[in-house]
């Protein structure tokens, strides 16, 4: 059975899908642990509320982004992850950290990569006008948002999007994609 660290930032909307796909659809995998570097990340509630081990490493607690990286691997490792997933982790980790969970470390991201790496990909597809958007998972590498897929899914951009509503589609997608993880 696989052992799972996810990472969050926030409200665990993707974490939690994570979370039910194990205890519903039978996934050879437990979550090991959720960690966030915000404290006040609600996603730690609910984690804890499951009965999952939670943990904190405020990234604003440290000097450097590579002693922050130092000290998240240190706790992630201390739960022995075959996988760590960044579910709405909003931090881009250092080399060393990446390097340091190789071929375990996996990214959901808001759009169709290659296409709109970083932030804002809903207003980004929209102004560019494109006829699809949606969603993948992928393996962290060095470069941002440019590791190897491991599954996307398209949602179709409808004339009277918005931001809003095209993000929500995404995001009901990401949960789906997200399946994909225990594979």
């Amino acid at each position: 059975m696989k052992s799972i660290v996810i990472l969050i930032s926030g409200r665990g909307s993707n974490m939690e899908a994570i979370v039910n796909a194990c205890q519903r659809e039978g996934w050879p995998a437990r979550i090991a642990a959720v960690i966030s570097n915000k404290a006040s990340a609600s996603g730690l509630q609910l984690a804890a509320g499951l009965g999952i081990a939670t943990a904190v490493v405020d990234h604003k607690a440290f000097d450097s982004r590579e002693a922050f990286d130092a000290e998240l691997a240190r706790v992630i490792d201390g739960y022995q992850p075959d996988v760590v997933v960044l579910a709405g982790f909003m931090r881009i980790l250092t080399e060393g950290f990446v390097r340091h969970f190789e071929g375990r470390l996996l990214n959901i991201h808001p759009s169709l990569l290659p296409k709109y790496k970083g932030l804002h990909t809903h207003r980004r597809a929209l102004e560019a006008g494109d006829a699809e958007h949606g969603c993948s998972v992928h393996f962290v590498t060095e470069e941002l948002d440019g590791g190897p897929l491991v599954v996307q899914a398209v949602v179709p951009v409808a004339p009277d999007d918005t931001v809003e509503s095209l993000a929500q589609r995404v995001h009901q997608q990401e949960h789906l994609a997200l399946i994909h993880i225990s594979e």
